[in-house]
C-alpha cells in the first residue's frame, strides 16, 4: 500500500514525527501531558508561527525537541526566564512553559515566584512526577513525605510544596490541577489558560515508575488507580485547602480564574509615558 493511503496523525501539525518514538519510559505520564498540551495549542486557533515552547532540564523538559513550532530546550530552572525574555521582546508570541516538578519548582521555583508576582503573560504547565525522574530519582520539592527516593531510602522527611497554592500567593491569575489521566479536563484547562492573559498555572500529576513508581512499589496501573479513586474535582476551592495524599484523597480542578493587569500592560502605562 502506498504511504499517501495511511492515516494522517491529528496532531502532524506540529509534531515532529520525524522523532517518534519517543525517549519516555513505558507508563510514563509525560506523554499523555504533552499530546494534551499540543491538543490545546492545535485547538486554540492563535497563530503557530507566534506560538513557543519553551523547556528546561529534566524528562519534561524533552517536550520542546517534539514540536513543530519555535521551541527553546533551556538551561536547567531556566525555562521562565527565557519564556519571559521573548514574550517582553515580542508581546505578539504566544509563549507555553512545558517543563517539571523539578527544573520549576526547585532550581527554577525563584523565577516562577517573580514571573507570576509580574503576572507575565505565560501558560505554564509543569508535570509534577514527584522526584528528579531523569537523573536517578532524587527527592524533589514535591516529593510527598516518607516517600522513598534514591536520596531519602528510608522516606522523606520533609514536607512536599502545594503548587496551587504556592502559584497563587506569588500572583498567578489562573490556577488548577489535573492529572494526566483526567485528559479531557486537562485539554480543556490548558485551552483556557492559552485564551487568557497573564500568568497561568497548570499543574499536571503523571506517574514516573522507573524513578518513583519502583521505590514506592507503585505499578504504572496502580498510579492510575489512585488518580481515578482518589480524585476529588472541587472547582473554585481555594488553595490553600487543597491536598494531594494517596489515602485522603487529591484534590483537581480550576481553583483561580482573575483578571489584572499583565507586566506589558503595567509597564506601557507606568513607565512608556516618560520614555526618552
Amino acid at each position: 500500500m502506498s504511504n499517501s493511503c495511511s492515516p494522517k496523525h491529528p496532531l502532524d501539525n506540529i509534531l515532529r514525527t520525524d522523532l517518534i518514538p519517543h525517549i519516555w519510559c513505558p507508563g510514563c505520564g509525560i506523554g499523555t501531558a504533552f499530546s494534551a498540551s499540543l491538543i490545546a495549542i492545535q485547538s486554540a486557533g492563535t497563530d503557530l508561527t507566534k506560538t513557543v515552547v519553551v523547556s528546561g532540564i529534566g524528562c519534561s523538559g524533552r517536550g520542546a525537541g517534539y514540536v513543530k513550532l519555535d521551541s527553546y530546550h533551556t538551561t536547567h530552572g531556566r525555562a521562565i526566564p527565557f519564556a519571559t525574555g521573548m514574550k517582553l521582546a515580542n508581546p505578539e508570541l504566544s509563549v507555553v512553559v512545558f517543563s517539571g516538578d523539578g527544573d520549576l519548582f526547585a532550581i527554577g521555583g525563584n523565577h516562577f515566584l517573580h514571573a507570576a508576582r509580574r503576572n507575565m503573560d505565560l501558560t505554564v504547565i509543569c508535570v509534577n512526577n514527584f522526584n528528579y525522574g531523569m537523573t536517578g530519582g532524587q527527592a524533589a520539592a514535591t516529593t510527598p513525605s516518607l516517600a522513598r527516593t534514591s536520596t531519602t531510602p528510608l522516606g522523606n522527611p520533609e514536607p512536599p510544596f502545594n503548587l496551587p497554592l504556592l502559584a497563587y500567593a506569588s500572583g498567578a491569575t489562573y490556577v488548577a490541577r489535573w492529572t494526566m489521566l483526567h485528559t479531557r479536563d486537562l485539554t480543556q484547562s490548558i485551552g483556557e489558560a492559552l485564551a487568557r492573559r497573564g500568568f497561568s498555572f497548570i499543574e499536571v500529576l503523571a506517574p514516573c515508575p522507573t524513578g518513583y513508581g519502583r521505590r514506592n512499589r507503585q505499578k504504572p496501573i496502580d498510579s492510575l488507580k489512585l488518580y481515578q479513586e482518589k480524585a476529588i474535582v472541587k472547582n473554585g476551592a481555594n488553595p490553600a485547602e487543597v491536598i494531594l495524599d494517596f489515602k485522603q484523597g487529591i484534590t483537581l480542578g480550576k481553583f483561580v480564574e482573575y483578571d489584572k493587569p499583565t507586566f506589558s500592560e503595567s509597564y506601557e502605562r507606568i513607565c512608556r509615558p516618560h520614555a526618552s
